[in-house]
Formats: structure tokens, C-alpha cells, sequence
């Protein structure tokens, strides 16, 4: 077990990161691997269902096969599926993924490119497409497309060909790629210092009560649910985040709002409008896949069930993206319509607005 784990740390501490050329490590042998502490607090909770919570796209069958292979340690020990994780607990599992040689395999995904030069490249993103490969997301993802239809792209700090920024995978809209290290640079550091410009339109549950309004406080993990970030009101953990967002249209239950990011934390729009009560409309990770407002009756009921059907995902849109152009330093703004599957829940809830809520 000490042999295997020495094996393990010297020859496995890449996740998810390039075999270095020459390095001598067999790609057949690498594993993905994670580790967790169990928060303060925690109830006692089987071991496979725990890992549910912290790992993103990773079944229980899959779990179920770490514990089964012995890959899945618990303060050091070895433990089966049925381990009872209590607060304090290290948990640690090891999953056997795909040689990384195939993570980056170029694929001939079609792209919706908004604009293109030889420094910059504006896509509109589709929902459902993950932006980079990661776990359970081998394939299909949007970096897949880039090395499949451009060259030599440039790679960020964490190795990702063109990447200056991501949205989350059912979030739609607008990215811009770096084209060469010029453009990665310059446009990453105007993402750091915020001097880019993004909006986002969102449905949100309930009726906002102000127009306008800035929603602030850190964003962090949550401690109990990994898949979920949350806030930290008196910010002694997490990193600040600042939400500004004004009031485009409301129906009643719902409200269509617009957001401009001051901060760029994962899941921000998402996170900081659970916090203020109004969860994203269909957002299956923060519950807003339920009917948190409005009235008992059956019709209702059935009304909301097909819009959740019409727009399968969470209300979120990355409609407008500005920067300055890295060579011309001219402000390049681009603006995008909402996608059919948004505009038409939205103009579901309009129509039922008006008639319906009272």
C-alpha cells in the first residue's frame, strides 16, 4: 500500500494536465484523482453518495468501480461503497481515465464564429457543449473543436489551447479565443484587471424587488455540496465577486434580468442570485428545477413543466462580450440574439403573464 502510494505520487501528480514529451510516463497508467475532507457538520453519508456531491459527471457506477478496483481510501484505509463518511474525514478516489493523448483530439465539431482575424476568434457557444475536457467530458468539448480547425493556438496558465475565459456548459454565448500569445496575454490580462465587458441575460425565480441593483459577496466551494459554490457574506473565505444587474421584464413569478460581471467566479450569476432568493430558472444544481413560485393549482402546475421542457437547462445566456483588440486596441464589441430555446420559454411566461397572474 506505502509502495503503491509512492507510486502514485511520483508518477501520477498531473491530473488532468499534458504528458510531458520524453517524461517516460505511460499514458495507459495515469488516473484521475481526488481528495476531500469531510466539513464540520457532515452527517454521516455513504461514501459513494459523498463523492456524488463533490465530483462533477462521475456516476455512481463509476464510484462504485473505484471502491470495487480498492481505489477509494478514507483517513488512509482502504474502505468498500457502503463507508459511512463522518465530519473530518480524508476521502481520496482514484478513477481510471482514457489516455490523455486522447483528451485533446482534434474533432470536427462545427463552431458559430461570431468574428475572426488573425489574433482573435469570437464564437457563440451553444448550451450543452462543455467548454474543456475534464472528467466525464473527454470529447465534444469546445477546445476539441479549436485544435481541429486552427493551428498552434496559444495555451493559458492551466494548459488550455485559446482559452481566455469559460462559461458553464449550459450556458450559451459568446467566448473570445486567442489566436496567438500576443492575444493571450492581452486579453487575459484585461480579464484580470476588468477592463473587458461581459452581460448575461437570466430568468429568475420570483419578482426582483428593485430595477437595478449590485449583489456582492465571496464566492467559494460549498463545504457540504463540492459541485456547488456558495457565498460567504462576511468574506473570510472565497475570493470577492460583484454582480451588477438591472430589471428587463417581469412576469409575475419569474423576472428576465440583465447582468454585468464585475468579477468572473464559477457559477457568479448563478451563486449570487440564489443568495439574494431569486434561483435561476431551471437550474437543476442550485433547485431551481422546481416551481419556487407561484400557485397550487394543477394548471399551473402543467404550465410550468413545459417550460422547464422548452428550455431543458438553466436560464442563462452570455449575450454581449467587449474588449479591446490586443493588436489595433480598438474596443471590439459583440452582441448576440437570446437562443430559441430561451426566447421561447420567455415568450411562454410573457403570454401566461398576462393572463394568468394575477
Amino acid at each position: 500500500m506505502v509502495q503503491f502510494q509512492k507510486r502514485l505520487e511520483s508518477k501520477l501528480n498531473h491530473n488532468r494536465m499534458e504528458v510531458p514529451q520524453n517524461s517516460g510516463l505511460n499514458a495507459e497508467e495515469l488516473f484521475e484523482h481526488h481528495r476531500f475532507i469531510a466539513a464540520k457538520g457532515q452527517e454521516p453519508l455513504r461514501v459513494d453518495k459523498f463523492l456524488m456531491n463533490f465530483i462533477e459527471n462521475a456516476t455512481r457506477n463509476k464510484i462504485q468501480q473505484a471502491a470495487k478496483q480498492g481505489h477509494i481510501w478514507v483517513n488512509g484505509a482502504l474502505v468498500k461503497q457502503n463507508y459511512k463518511v463522518k465530519s473530518g474525514d480524508e476521502v481520496k478516489v482514484m478513477f481510471e481515465h482514457p489516455p490523455y493523448e486522447f483528451f485533446l483530439t482534434p474533432e470536427n465539431i462545427p463552431l458559430d464564429i461570431v468574428f475572426e482575424d488573425d489574433s482573435v476568434l469570437v464564437v457563440n457557444k451553444s448550451a450543452g457543449m462543455v467548454v474543456h475536457p475534464g472528467h466525464g467530458n473527454y470529447s465534444g468539448t469546445l477546445i476539441n473543436a479549436l485544435v481541429h480547425h486552427f493551428d498552434n493556438l496559444p495555451k493559458n496558465s492551466s494548459d488550455r489551447p485559446g482559452l481566455v475565459h469559460r462559461i458553464d456548459k449550459d450556458t450559451s454565448g459568446l467566448l473570445v479565443i486567442a489566436k496567438t500569445e500576443r492575444a493571450m496575454t492581452y486579453l487575459a490580462k484585461q480579464f484580470f484587471e476588468k477592463s473587458s465587458e461581459r452581460e448575461y441575460v437570466a430568468l429568475v425565480w420570483g419578482n426582483v424587488d428593485a430595477d437595478s441593483g449590485t449583489i456582492t459577496g465571496a464566492i467559494g466551494r460549498n463545504p457540504k455540496n463540492r459541485l456547488q459554490m456558495t457565498v460567504f457574506p462576511e468574506n473570510d473565505q472565497g475570493k470577492p465577486a460583484v454582480t451588477h444587474y438591472k430589471v428587463l421584464e417581469r412576469f409575475g413569478y419569474v423576472t428576465l434580468v440583465s447582468c454585468k460581471l464585475e468579477t468572473g467566479r464559477t457559477h457568479q450569476i448563478r451563486v449570487h442570485f440564489k443568495y439574494l432568493g431569486h434561483t435561476l430558472f431551471n437550474d437543476e444544481r442550485y433547485g431551481g428545477n422546481k416551481i419556487l413560485k407561484g400557485t397550487t393549482f394543477t394548471k399551473y402546475k402543467q404550465f410550468v413543466e413545459n417550460t422547464f421542457a422548452i428550455l431543458p437547462r438553466q436560464a442563462l445566456h452570455a449575450k454581449t462580450l467587449a474588449f479591446e483588440h490586443p493588436v489595433s486596441g480598438k474596443l471590439m464589441r459583440f452582441d448576440s440574439e437570446l437562443p430559441k430555446d430561451m426566447s421561447d420559454c420567455i415568450e411562454k411566461w410573457r403570454k401566461y403573464s398576462k393572463h394568468d397572474v394575477k
